[in-house]
């Protein structure tokens, strides 16, 4: 990941990543231990549980690398306070070409879900396409199809918790 856009994070979800992060390093030597254990059973070819370890070893040290960064970029702390344009940490509503409507927080997945209200990126072509917009703006995004969607801003909230 080359940008170091900071991502927005309420203090709760930055609690709960922190101590994700604490954890996974504290399990750095079971996970060591397993994989040494593993090994002394012999033949590393046919060593299903080797393998195993060293998967999760590196599945727990990719997370734990993307936390690090993730913590390290957070804006920690209160919602942005304007109405006047979407930004990371605010609530938008806003309606489709087929004019269904829906709210949701502009922020991190990391966030997790609060309720009803769908996490929508930043960095995803949703997120993007509104990052900036104005209520009363309709922005254009690119679907996973190749095709292409209209969304317009109808309004923005700061994000209450």
């Amino acid at each position: 990941m080359t940008d170091t856009q900071a991502t927005w994070l309420t203090q709760e979800a930055y609690d709960r990543l922190k101590s994700e992060l604490d954890g996974l390093i504290a399990n750095r030597p079971v996970i060591a231990a397993e994989i040494n254990a593993r090994r002394e059973e012999g033949d590393l070819k046919e060593n299903g549980g080797y393998h195993a370890a060293r998967e999760d070893q590196g599945q727990q040290e990719a997370r734990i690398r993307q936390l690090q960064e993730l913590l390290r970029t957070a804006q920690v702390g209160t919602a942005p306070s304007s109405n006047d344009q979407a930004s990371p940490g605010t609530v938008l509503t806003i309606r489709y070409d087929d004019d269904d409507s829906e709210k949701v927080l502009l922020g991190s997945r990391e966030e997790g879900s609060h309720g009803d209200l769908q996490v929508v990126s930043p960095n995803s072509p949703l997120g993007a396409a509104l990052l900036g917009a104005k209520p009363g703006e309709t922005r254009e995004y690119q679907l996973p199809d190749g095709g292409n969607m209209k969304v317009s801003l109808v309004a923005v909230e700061p994000f209450t918790g």
